[in-house]
């Protein structure tokens, strides 16, 4: 699976003002969720965890992009490179999908308790 920094458009109606509207903690949240989906789906079904791997991707993006979190983008940035590396052959970092949905279960959780 090829991937790169250009801007994927998986989730319909989806714009970047929509996903503006979310929390930080809603935000990452949603990123593990699918996250989770990758992990679940990793090793048994490949076209399946691909969609999932490219609409966690497509919601890293918007984040980066939300002008809110510009004093926070490295931390985002990392942890997509981070991801990338669990999901490729390379494991430069070492990083797990397992570790990571760990990582963003707690935004998901701080999330329901702001609703």
């Amino acid at each position: 699976m090829k991937m790169s920094n250009i801007t994927i458009k998986i989730h319909k109606g989806l714009s970047p003002e929509k996903w503006g509207e979310f929390s930080l903690y809603e935000q990452l949240g949603n990123i593990g969720s699918e996250v989770g989906r990758a992990l679940k789906w990793k090793g048994k079904d490949e076209k399946t965890f691909e969609s999932a791997v490219l609409r966690a991707l497509e919601l890293f993006d918007l984040t980066m992009n939300d002008p809110r979190w510009l004093g926070r983008l490295k931390e985002i940035g990392r942890a997509r490179e981070v991801f990338l590396d669990a999901v490729s052959d390379k494991r430069e970092y070492g990083g797990s999908l397992d570790g990571l949905e760990k990582y963003f279960y707690h935004f998901a959780v701080l999330a329901r308790r702001n609703l």
